[in-house]
């Protein structure tokens, strides 16, 4: 019994894991408590304590700030969601240079500093000058350099609008949502760019705002939202009209911006709208923005592409590219314009009408431009990194266009289950995997992807018991089945979402008597037989595995390509344009153009419009390629009247296979004849 007592007791007693824990939990729900007590104070001293009506500013704030200033930073932290954004795009300027002088102008507590060694060494500064005139928060700011031993550091109890750094000069400034609460704003800008380094130094303003009615687009706002935010705000004394984002766009060069909306505690479904800028001083090569790319209204939620699917190395012979080409192609997956930079052309302008195929190319070329080969390899040719998170908030989102930055913040999770499975195409792959693996087939369709010879490919392809069901069939039996399978795959839903198949191009299939089922299966047969997948077709190698091979990728991801890309300047060339593709051939004068497929998706009367803007935009000798669906397509003859020498040359009735991608029935070349005077 007392053996038993004993025991009993002993199960009683908490371990000394237990007891841990349990004051872990208790410390964690003592820190909620806290953080929310704080919250609350600072959400008392917004909404009932305001900025008193006094003609001296740094009373106002002292006499709003004194009592939340110790709260101030946790509130704060999930309100302001411009400040990372802004000190990663600055950041990543100036990544290179050392001895710089930092100056954050409102800089209330000191976090900015904190954040910001998340993304550079703060030892690369000489001297950081955190500058508020709001006492209670430059106390907080003291405490905090104090705890961090930062001995670079240095609080200023000044007006921003007076207020110079002793070296006289800064490569950095910075005004993080302080400058929508300084009245003469117009004064702080201008004390600001006064010591401005003028060749390397960057001015960036997180903040607050409201358009104008007329803006630029992506910072255009209705009038019953301009009106709301505005009224919000100037409750506080807190100014977020649009002159001050005009003022820095007068005054300095914009380099990058970026606009979205942030979530605000304890205030359900309301987001706050706020802007990041970064500027410099003006200098002929940066009068241009370097944020240029914009979306249309129309935003499709994702791409169709992830790879283009027309096979360059096809393309070479005819486009002849050389050193004084302009050329003008449709971006796609974005790899063929890269292909054309890698090959020497002096300008190329990629184009598409769907603003995700250009969000994913004007990833590619950042990530291209700012990280090292393995990186990028990891991202586009294995379609996963690890850290593709924090690659993209301290490397690409610091250069991409809002579009761009938009679309991808949301998307990131791509590269955790693999690019390539995702866009329209991307999800048929996966259907058609998953159906594969259900069929029993998924071995097979490995042993064809991974085949180390062509003829063992073919053996490996041969084995499929559909293909060996198909080649057995009778012909009651293989009609059955076609049309099962074009009720499953070849309806209109899934060639258009799928396969980027629209109805027009669908219909030139039709008229050349050819019944899709039978279109897919020469497709297919033919890139079995004749190409070998794994090692000299990454076209349908990225469709069985999700993935390139090191030896067997798009040339961008070689490399030699890589090289040719980043350190010989030949991405300099790319200009991605967000938009419709007539209006850009009517823009300029080309050597080459690329149609691709796209006008088999035009009627006749666009056709004629396209085949009479190439008559007046291509060079004499300058070429025009193109695929189509169908053996002849009638546009052809439209652009042979234009002025156009045409060829064709191929025909998938005539060839087993004509390309990596086989997936078109004719390739066309039609080279511009002399004008005649």
């Amino acid at each position: 019994m007392g053996k038993g007592g004993d025991a009993s007791r002993m199960q009683r007693t908490p371990s000394v894991m237990e007891r841990l824990n349990s004051l872990q939990l208790k410390l964690e729900a003592r820190q909620k408590l806290q953080s929310l007590k704080n919250d609350m104070l600072v959400l008392k001293n917004i909404w009932f304590k305001k900025l008193q009506d006094t003609n001296d500013h740094a009373e106002r704030l002292e006499g709003f700030y004194s009592g939340q200033a110790h709260a101030y930073d946790s509130f704060r932290s999930k309100f302001l969601w411009g400040r990372r954004p802004m000190l990663a795009a600055c950041a990543a300027r100036l990544r290179n240079q050392d001895n710089m002088v930092w100056v954050d102008l409102g800089g209330g507590t000191g976090e900015n500093v904190a954040m910001m060694s998340h993304y550079i060494d703060l030892a690369r500064f000489k001297q950081i000058y955190v500058v508020d005139l709001c006492k209670s928060l430059c106390q907080q700011a003291r405490l905090k350099v104090k705890e961090q031993g930062w001995s670079n550091v240095t609080v200023v109890e000044a007006d921003a609008c007076q207020w110079a750094p002793p070296e006289g000069c800064a490569t950095l400034v910075t005004f993080s949502y302080s400058l929508s609460m300084i009245p003469p704003f117009h004064a702080a800008v201008d004390r600001a760019i006064s010591y401005l380094d003028r060749e390397e130094g960057l001015l960036g303003v997180c903040d607050f705002y409201t358009s104008s009615k007329y803006d630029l687009p992506l910072r255009q706002m209705n009038w019953a939202r301009r009106f709301f935010w505005r009224s919000v705000f100037d409750t506080d004394n807190i100014d977020i009209g649009p002159e001050r984002r005009q003022y820095l766009d007068h005054q300095l060069s914009r380099v990058w911006e970026f606009n979205d909306e942030g979530s605000i505690p304890y205030v359900p479904y309301l987001r706050a709208p706020y802007y990041v800028w970064v500027g410099r001083i003006p200098k002929l090569e940066t009068l241009l923005v370097e944020n240029k790319v914009e979306a249309p209204a129309f935003f499709p939620p994702s791409f169709l592409y992830t790879q283009s699917w027309e096979d360059p190395r096809a393309d070479e012979p005819h486009l002849q590219i050389n050193e004084n080409d302009v050329c003008l192609t449709l971006t796609s997956g974005g790899c063929n314009s890269l292909h054309l930079c890698i090959n020497g052309a002096r300008k190329v302008y990629s184009v598409d009408c769907n603003p995700a195929q250009s969000a994913l190319l004007e990833l590619k070329q950042v990530a291209i431009r700012q990280l090292d080969h393995e990186d990028v390899w990891a991202l586009f040719g294995e379609g996963k990194h690890p850290r593709a998170a924090q690659l993209f908030e301290r490397e690409l989102a610091p250069f991409l266009s809002q579009s761009a930055l938009s679309f991808w913040r949301a998307r990131l999770h791509y590269f955790s289950d693999g690019l390539y499975y995702h866009g329209g195409m991307g999800k048929v792959v996966r259907v058609v995997q998953a159906l594969a693996r259900w069929l029993g087939m998924g071995r097979q369709w490995r042993a064809v992807a991974t085949a180390p010879s062509l003829q063992a490919q073919r053996d490996a392809f041969e084995q499929l018991w559909l293909v060996r069901l198909l080649r057995a069939a009778p012909p009651l039996l293989l009609s059955l089945i076609a049309d099962f399978a074009a009720l499953l795959f070849f309806n209109r839903v899934t060639l258009w979402f799928g396969g980027g198949i629209p109805l027009k191009q669908y219909q030139l299939i039709l008229r050349d008597g050819v019944h899709m089922s039978a279109y897919a299966a020469r497709t297919f047969d033919g890139v079995a037989q004749a190409t070998h997948l794994r090692c000299d077709n990454y076209f349908y190698f990225n469709c069985l595995t999700g993935k390139f091979a090191r030896d067997n990728c798009p040339a961008y991801l070689t490399p030699e390509g890589f090289r040719r890309l980043k350190e010989e300047g030949a991405l300099d060339a790319l200009t991605i344009v967000n938009g419709f593709f007539l209006p850009t051939l009517r823009a300029r004068q080309y050597t080459k153009v690329i149609l691709m497929d796209h006008l088999d998706w035009l009627d006749d009367k666009a056709t004629r419009e396209v085949a009479a803007a190439l008559a007046k935009q291509v060079a004499p000798g300058g070429r025009v390629i193109w695929r189509s669906a169908a053996f002849v397509p009638p546009y052809a003859a439209f652009i042979r009247d234009a002025g156009f020498d045409v060829k064709c040359i191929q025909r998938a009735d005539q060839v087993q296979c004509m390309d990596r991608v086989n997936m078109y029935a004719s390739f066309w070349v039609a080279v511009r004849k002399a004008k005649k005077h």
